[in-house]
């Protein structure tokens, strides 16, 4: 997650998500969109590529480029939003990490926020941008920022492994 919210916001795209300007930055709402959108078309793709391999293994010919992205869009039209893990709570709670580790600065730029149509003095949407810090990070801290944050090592992540090792 951590990786994806980094590279997306320095502009890479990751997952086939959309490209951004690096210096404009982007919403947590747009990040979590596109990191949403990026677990769909993953999960999709290992779907087709599974069905094809049944059809290779069955003599049948592998899939033409139309019918892989018609199967493609298929599994697409019936993921349901929340099958997929990270719901926006959570992200917000995880994108507060990173802001604490110094790996993602507002930009200063804001706009108005939907909700604010009905309920003004609700906030904007703030835009966010990758930090130097957060740019030069370890994959090591980057695949997890709790343990980074807190510094203890992944022995010490959870006491219920230690406490049922025994048995």
């Amino acid at each position: 997650t951590a990786w994806f919210i980094i590279e997306f916001l320095k502009g890479s795209g990751p997952g086939e998500s959309k490209h951004i300007d690096p210096d404009i930055g982007a919403p947590m709402t747009d990040i979590h969109y596109e990191y949403k959108s990026a677990l769909h078309r993953a999960h999709a793709r290992d779907a087709v590529e599974r069905e094809e391999e049944k059809r290779i293994r069955r003599g049948s010919r592998a899939f033409t480029e139309e019918e892989y992205n018609e199967r493609l869009q298929y599994y697409l039209s019936r993921i349901p939003y929340k099958l997929l893990k990270m719901r926006y709570s959570s992200f917000t709670r995880y994108f507060g990490h990173l802001k604490r580790l110094g790996w993602v600065e507002e930009t200063g730029k804001t706009e108005p926020s939907a909700i604010q149509d009905d309920y003004p003095p609700a906030p904007p949407r703030v835009y966010y941008r990758p930090t130097d810090a957060g740019k030069k990070a370890s994959m090591a801290e980057i695949s997890d920022p709790v343990m980074t944050l807190y510094q203890y090592s992944r022995e010490q992540r959870s006491a219920k492994r230690s406490r049922y090792a025994s048995y």
